[in-house]
């Protein structure tokens, strides 16, 4: 594993074999500067919303290498981090967030530029369920095998932190608890096999959806001008979701004795 790379039970595959390495890279140039991973955080998410600005002057080549640079620079900001000790609840929220600012300026560059405005908003939907998603079943993995749960850092008490920690609340908790619901209720109602519903092979359907392959994939439609093109494939994970939904129950159910 990369040095300061982040500890999953399944990695994404192009950031195991791509992006990290790279990132590393530039870690190693940062560590003995006085760049701080939050500054890294802004930089990326200024990059994001520069890169969705050029996708609506149809500018798409360079909009498609700023992403790639993007993912970079995310996987870098985490390896800064941990490899400084300076992972901090902050630094979690204002990426975390600033994540999610920059995805839905990308889909709203998508939907001016194509004019499908439906598919752009249902696309968005559908991006952030696949990234909740992933969250949530790391969660469910490591419970259901009593392994601990990451443990997240606390801050001292601050306004900006005040005000990401309740835009998270806001935003993302009713997605994780709804998820997180579903996924245990099914789990409890239909008498699934815990270590099964929630193993590697669950994990790596929605691992290998993430940001990373997202943003590597919108790079890949954009350098071929085909921004319509990327909202059906994004779409097209709503059903690809439900086959694996169906595929992790019918596996998951204890055989007869």
């Amino acid at each position: 594993m990369v040095p300061g790379a982040k500890a999953r039970p399944v990695q994404e595959f192009l950031n195991a074999v791509l992006f990290r390495p790279l990132a590393h890279l530039l870690v190693r140039l940062l560590l003995p500067t006085p760049v701080r991973p939050p500054h890294l955080v802004l930089f990326h998410t200024l990059l994001v919303l520069l890169a969705a600005g050029l996708v609506l002057r149809g500018e798409d080549l360079l909009a498609a290498f700023l992403l790639q640079a993007k993912t970079v620079l995310d996987n870098a900001d985490g390896q800064l981090a941990r490899l400084r000790g300076e992972v901090t609840e902050l630094g979690r929220y204002l990426d975390t967030e600033l994540d999610f600012l920059g995805n839905l300026f990308l889909f709203l560059a998508l939907g001016f530029r194509t004019g499908a405005w439906g598919w752009a908003l249902a696309a968005f939907l559908v991006f952030t369920l696949v990234q909740t998603w992933d969250f949530n079943l790391e969660r469910l993995y490591r419970k259901a095998r009593g392994l601990p749960l990451a443990q997240e850092p606390r801050d001292p008490e601050t306004p900006l932190l005040a005000l990401l920690r309740g835009v998270y609340r806001l935003l993302f908790l009713p997605q994780d608890r709804a998820v997180t619901a579903l996924e245990e209720a099914l789990a409890r109602r239909l008498g699934l096999d815990p270590l099964r519903f929630w193993d590697e092979a669950a994990l790596a359907g929605v691992v290998n959806l993430g940001l990373t392959t997202q943003l590597f994939f919108l790079g890949v439609f954009l350098a071929f001008h085909q921004p319509a093109a990327y909202l059906t494939f994004v779409l097209l994970q709503a059903v690809y979701l439900g086959a694996w939904y169906l595929w992790r129950i019918a596996r998951s159910i204890p055989s007869p004795r």
